[in-house]
């Protein structure tokens, strides 16, 4: 049940291979691109606890020797303290050009670990192994690498493609529902921005895929990957398609900014409620029907997501407070906030022409609704 998906970028293609059972291939999968029968992974505490040994034995079942670093888990651990600290581990490691570091855990640790293999060198090669369900259908593909700044979100990185992207669906089953939720966040984010069709199966088949079915699991992670992988070979460093992939990021983003980055508001939980405001922003200004919207929650609370401001534990800033942080995000262009915004499910474009009042209202509507 192995599917994979090539992202076709000349001098620096790469495959993507998704589905059960992949980790224990990994020595066999990862031989082909070694100089030397050595690796450096990095991971954090509760992926190490898991399956840092399955993957090193995996690794020595081929002759592999394997050194690994083992950080914090968290969005914290995506910091300038952090990057110095793997930095220092690869160095001190004597990792070589020729080498290969392993990514091995959430979007934190792929970020992270790419920035640091972008930098040691000029240049490491690193597989990605992600563990998450939102690395796999995501922030493993496509070369986005990066920390946080206490100015805001992922503002310090580089684009560098990874050598392989191993992503084993069955290390899913050891997520909680909540971060399984979360990256399913960013599954449906695919279906909306470009694949009615997609929407229409998840529709469908999303409870089965919480629930397990690893089928439904290897067919929504590989169409995801597709989808990235299409845009990314049509903007590698996005300068036009690819800022589609930021639906619902404009809003989210600013969301993470007033919750801190934290546990009380996962990125996913923030794509969500993210992609549930552009379609509501969409449609007040009159690009889509208004059913749209009411469609995208009913969809979301359907799977037991966070759908609204209201779901929100805690304080938020007001709507003016939110509209300011959304002028922190790395998507503001000559000093105009670009929102990706819909004509319809699956049919998302890029705009800088959206009145600031719309957005303010929406804003208002929402946080209205928490009181």
């Amino acid at each position: 049940m192995i599917e994979t998906v090539h992202v076709n970028l000349p001098g620096r293609a790469y495959d993507v291979m998704i589905g059960p059972g992949l980790l224990a291939e990994t020595g066999s999968r990862i031989t082909p691109f070694l100089r030397r029968p050595r690796v450096v992974i990095v991971t954090e505490e509760n992926v190490a606890k898991l399956h840092l040994a399955d993957l090193t034995s995996a690794l020595e079942s081929s002759g592999i020797m394997s050194e690994a670093l083992v950080l914090p888990a968290g969005e914290g651990t995506k910091s300038w303290p952090f990057l110095e600290q793997t930095v220092e581990f690869l160095l001190a490691q004597k990792v070589e050009r020729g080498d290969i570091v392993i990514a091995f855990g959430g979007g934190v640790i792929g970020d992270l670990v790419g920035f640091a293999a972008a930098t040691v060198r000029r240049g490491v090669r690193f597989v990605q192994i992600p563990t998450s369900l939102l690395a796999q259908v995501d922030s493993s593909v496509g070369g986005k690498t990066g920390i946080n700044s206490p100015s805001g979100k992922n503002l310090i990185g580089a684009f560098h493609q990874p050598t392989l992207v191993l992503a084993d669906t069955a290390l899913l089953g050891t997520l909680t529902t909540r971060d399984f939720l979360s990256g399913y966040g960013e599954v449906v984010k695919y279906g909306l921005l470009g694949d009615a069709d997609f929407f229409e199966w998840l529709e469908v088949e999303g409870p089965a895929l919480a629930k397990g079915d690893m089928g439904a699991r290897v067919r929504a992670v590989t169409r995801s990957v597709q989808m990235k992988a299409d845009i990314v070979e049509r903007d590698e460093t996005e300068q036009g398609d690819r800022a589609l992939l930021n639906l619902g990021h404009t809003f989210c983003h600013a969301l993470e900014a007033a919750t801190g980055f934290g546990d009380r508001l996962l990125h996913g939980e923030g794509v969500a409620i993210g992609c549930a405001m552009a379609f509501e922003l969409s449609a007040r200004l009159g690009l889509c029907s208004q059913e749209d919207p009411s469609r995208v929650r009913q969809h979301l609370k359907a799977m037991g997501m966070k759908t609204d401001l209201s779901d929100i534990e805690g304080d938020l800033p007001d709507a003016e407070g939110l509209l300011a942080l959304m002028g922190q995000d790395k998507k503001v262009v000559e000093g105009q906030l670009r929102f990706i915004l819909a004509r319809g499910i699956g049919e998302a474009f890029i705009t800088s022409d959206v009145p600031a009042d719309t957005v303010l209202s929406v804003l208002r509507d929402g946080l209205a609704l928490r009181h």
